[in-house]
C-alpha cells in the first residue's frame, strides 16, 4: 500500500503542475499560491516518504508562504 500511496502523491503532484500551465488570468499573487502549494507538496511529500498528511501539509504552508511572500502592497 505504501507505495500506492507514494505513486498516487505523485500523479496528483504533476497532474496539479500541469494544471497551472492554464492559469495565465491569475493575478501574481494567485500564481504565487499556487506555485508555492505545489512546490510545498512536493516538499512535504519528499520529506515523509510520500504521506497523505505531509503532502497536504507542505501545500497547506506552501500555499500560505506563496500567498504572504507576493501580497499586494
Amino acid at each position: 500500500m505504501h507505495h500506492f500511496e507514494r505513486t498516487l502523491t505523485s500523479s496528483f503532484t504533476a497532474l496539479f503542475l500541469v494544471a497551472l500551465t492554464g492559469c495565465a488570468g491569475m493575478s501574481a499573487q494567485d500564481k504565487s499560491t499556487a506555485v508555492g502549494a505545489g512546490a510545498g507538496a512536493i516538499g512535504g511529500s519528499i520529506l515523509t516518504g510520500g504521506s497523505t498528511a505531509g503532502t497536504l501539509g507542505g501545500a497547506a504552508v506552501g500555499g500560505y508562504l506563496g500567498h504572504e511572500i507576493n501580497k499586494a502592497k
